[in-house]
């Protein structure tokens, strides 16, 4: 031992009491009134063991009829987070915060000469002021943590102040959704403190993609790139053409090139993946595809034609697509890529490299469309973001002409060669990429895509 003196120090219970209110999950806290700590400040019910003989979800549940007037079954009692707390004063101590959603009774004020109210409260509206404890208890609860540390300095005020936000997040073992230590620091320094992780990454990408809701409000998207190369290409056009399309695309708010990671401003609306609507809606939603496409192409002016069509990597896609293909496949491929080979070159102008329908969002009430994820952005003949996007638009002609509508121009006959010429190659590679990772959906779209492009040339 390092120390002269072993701490003998208190343990807590506090009851995060959680119901779904009108806007949403709602919290219980009473306010401390009278001669107690921190009094006028709201806190969650809580207490002390009465002694050795009782465990702590027996303090819990002995607690919430003491103060509350509620009963809870111990089997109702869940465990939410542990706390190590230090007080302004240098006294500390341990608290478990247990959750419960299911209780009988209807809570109210039971003991009057220490609280004077009882309230519940939307988690994004949390009352002020409050003990900060209390918060650091709340906040670790909302980021998902089990564990953290809560050690306040001498002068700090007992009331929650972001300016003395004194919590300290342990982290857990490395797993799936689980966000690296560094990346919450970095996400923290740029916007605050974060009380709610929620992955949304993309089955199919390496790339991590968090949404993160902030203490005192706000919503944020953090991603770490699987490569510098993506890193780059993001940052870059969200440094410089992405600000030029206004609302419908999110703001770069921070950047770390070490961490390869981004903070976004959120944007709203629903993914036009896999959402239905109906066909006059669906016109609609597609000229505004077009439009945007527009701004995109228009945002810098065009430089010197584009260099040939992406043929190096054939050969290697070939092989990981060759078990997949249906006879007539290979030889249809290099047939389009021989005859892609002498294509002419097409100015360059920014592209956003993956526009498909996944990295569409659609918000009917505000009627905006939105443009998410710019990792494969780069200079590049405009046709190419029509690639993915051809596909959302197969059997449907009144779609294709809403995206010309929109787009302001129809493909020229070069512009179309290049396009058959890229469909081809991307299928290819899909069947590739989705058959070393295991994703028949890919592989499936791919397959599909090769048989439509061989049908249209031999109607």
């Amino acid at each position: 031992m390092s120390g002269t003196q072993r701490h003998t120090e208190p343990l807590d219970v506090h009851l995060i009491a959680v119901r779904e209110g009108a806007a949403g999950l709602e919290v219980l806290l009473s306010r401390r009134a009278g001669d107690v700590y921190a009094a006028g400040c709201w806190h969650l019910v809580s207490g002390h063991l009465d002694g050795p003989w009782e465990d702590m979800v027996a303090a819990l549940v002995r607690e919430a009829r003491e103060e509350a007037d509620i009963v809870v079954d111990p089997a109702d009692v869940r465990a939410a987070v542990t706390v190590h707390h230090r007080s302004p004063a240098d006294g500390a101590r341990i608290g478990v915060f247990f959750e419960v959603r299911r209780w009988q009774g209807i809570p109210q004020v039971r003991e009057h000469q220490v609280c004077d109210a009882m309230e519940w409260f939307a988690f994004d509206k949390l009352p002020e002021p409050m003990v900060a404890y209390c918060r650091a208890g709340l906040d670790a609860y909302r980021a998902g943590a089990r564990m953290a540390v809560h050690f306040q300095e001498p002068g700090d005020p007992i009331a929650y102040t972001s300016a003395a936000d004194r919590l300290v997040l342990v982290p857990e073992p490395g797993g799936p959704g689980t966000v690296p230590q560094e990346v919450r620091a970095f996400a923290e320094r740029a916007v605050g403190r974060i009380t709610g992780w929620t992955d949304e990454s993309w089955v199919r990408e390496e790339s991590r993609v968090w949404r993160a809701s902030g203490a005192e409000g706000g919503t944020w998207y953090v991603k770490v790139h699987q490569n510098d190369r993506f890193h780059q290409r993001e940052v870059s056009a969200l440094r410089g053409w992405v600000p030029g399309l206004g609302p419908a695309a999110p703001r770069l708010v921070a950047a770390d090139p070490q961490l390869r990671a981004v903070v976004l401003t959120a944007v709203g609306g629903r993914s036009l993946h896999g959402a239905t609507y109906a066909p006059e809606q669906q016109r609609r939603i597609f000229h505004r595809i077009g439009k945007l496409a527009a701004a995109i192409h228009t945002s810098a002016p065009p430089r010197a034609a584009a260099g040939t069509l992406p043929l190096g990597k054939l050969e290697r896609h070939l092989d990981g697509a060759r078990a997949h293909l249906a006879p007539g496949d290979e030889e249809f491929t290099r047939a389009t890529a021989e005859k892609a080979a002498g294509l002419p070159a097409l100015e360059a102008v920014p592209t956003h490299g993956d526009l498909q329908l996944r990295n569409l969002r659609w918000d009917e009430d505000a009627d905006v469309l939105y443009v998410i994820d710019f990792e494969r952005s780069e200079e590049g003949p405009a046709i190419r973001d029509f690639v993915r996007l051809s596909d959302a638009w197969h059997g449907r002609p009144d779609l294709r002409q809403a995206v010309m509508d929109g787009y302001g121009r129809h493909f020229t006959p070069e512009e179309e060669a290049q396009l058959a010429a890229l469909c081809v190659l991307d299928s290819v590679s899909g069947i590739s990429y989705g058959a070393a990772h295991g994703d028949p959906e890919l592989v499936e779209r791919g397959r599909r895509t090769l048989a439509r492009l061989r049908a249209a040339q031999h109607p």
